[in-house]
């Protein structure tokens, strides 16, 4: 009887990109999102700031504005900062 030792195992079907590629993109689409709520968020709180107190003056919108696209920013400048860190023990750690 002859051993069977056939390899019927089907290949692992691979993604079209790789995966630094698709971490990549999630990254920026995150980023892009975040800024656009953000932006709203902060233009929209600037033009009710402007509304109810400044006697609809245009700066506070654009301020408020500033102020969300800022923090947008800043975090997916630190997302991007994160990956590149290495840890205690030399490995990187890739954090979503």
């Amino acid at each position: 009887m002859a051993d069977e030792t056939s390899n019927n195992t089907a290949p692992v079907p691979r993604t079209s990109r790789p995966m630094s590629e698709a971490l990549l993109n999630e990254k920026w689409d995150r980023c892009l999102s975040s800024f656009l709520i953000r932006s709203g968020l902060g233009l929209s709180f600037g033009i009710v700031f402007s509304v109810l107190l400044f006697k609809r003056r245009a700066w506070p919108a654009f301020v408020g504005l500033g102020f969300g696209a800022g923090r947008a920013w800043e975090e997916c400048d630190n997302s991007f900062k994160r990956a590149t860190v290495p840890s205690r023990d030399g490995l990187r750690v890739i954090r979503p």
